[in-house]
């Protein structure tokens, strides 16, 4: 029988060393989160003072409220979510055929069209031009402008190809070969389903981009009833602050003011909340492909 070994007081050192950095590291990432989930039931005076500084105190559900009161909320969670749907498929439609492909030592001209590709990384049109080009395009104020402009991304692309070169054995290509499959059947029957690790990280590397995108809809949506969410929050904390700073001029009483700035940075609160949660509930259920997909398309090659 092997006798467990024994760890030595430098090691029992170093491991205590690792607790106390994770138990820091712990408390850095959870403080905020706690902090703003608190502060978003939690009255304004009792924040603006520092009064709450962990647990809710005084709760409140003015700042959801006020959110949730506007109807074009709805509006914009259906059309971030139809984005992100539409914009995440599209992505992996482009991003997944693309990179097995330059993963194929068979494909002539991969590295010339790797370096064309690797190009765009660090040199770009810049925003009017892109503009410029989705306008000649006829896609302004449509949803096609959010998508197909980011229908993938290199660095993405180089992780899923670096994943297929060290995941996908040459000889199971080579078997498939002699049986006759076509290169169309080894893609869809054979490739894709050994690759739902890193189909899961690119899945949620995109969705997570398109739903917390509101720059591009800022740039080329003027339709009300077509702003996605992150869009629509930021105009209703805009509106929020506006009103507040506005109360200077409109009010004689410091109390007025200082009512709609406290009111002001409940909202916020509240719209970082709302904006987060699917996000936060998703991630959990993808965990287990991201850090398998990651560690393998990241770490070899």
């Amino acid at each position: 029988m092997i006798s467990a070994i024994k760890e030595t007081k430098r090691d029992r050192i170093f491991l205590a060393c690792n607790y106390i950095f994770l138990a820091i590291a712990f408390v850095v990432v959870a403080y905020p989160v706690i902090y703003i989930f608190s502060a978003s039931f939690s009255k304004p005076s009792y924040v603006s003072s520092g009064e709450m500084w962990l647990w809710p105190k005084g709760f409140t559900l003015e700042g959801y409220q006020r959110v949730f009161r506007d109807t074009q909320i709805w509006v914009g969670y259906g059309n971030t979510i139809l984005y992100t749907v539409v914009g995440t498929l599209v992505n992996l439609a482009v991003t997944i055929p693309a990179a097995y492909a330059l993963s194929r030592k068979d494909f002539v001209g991969r590295n010339f069209f790797m370096a064309v590709f690797m190009v765009t990384m660090f040199f770009g049109g810049g925003l009017v031009p892109t503009y410029l080009l989705v306008k000649n395009l006829g896609l302004v104020n449509s949803m096609w402008a959010l998508i197909l402009p980011g229908a993938t991304s290199i660095w993405n692309l180089i992780v899923c190809r670096t994943f297929f070169q060290s995941s996908i054995p040459k000889e199971i290509q080579e078997a498939a070969e002699i049986d006759g499959c076509s290169n169309f059947r080894l893609f869809f029957q054979i490739v894709l389903p050994l690759s739902s690790s890193i189909l899961a990280v690119m899945a949620l590397f995109f969705g997570v981009a398109h739903w917390n995108n509101y720059f591009s809809a800022m740039i080329y949506l003027n339709d009300d009833a077509k702003y996605p969410l992150q869009l629509v929050l930021r105009q209703i904390l805009v509106l929020q602050e506006m009103s507040a700073e506005s109360g200077a001029l409109n009010s004689a009483t410091a109390t007025a003011l200082n009512n709609k700035a406290e009111v002001a940075a409940l909202v916020k609160y509240a719209v970082i909340i709302v904006s987060t949660l699917p996000v936060i509930i998703v991630y959990p259920f993808l965990q287990r492909y991201f850090v398998q997909g990651v560690m393998i398309g990241s770490v070899k090659g």
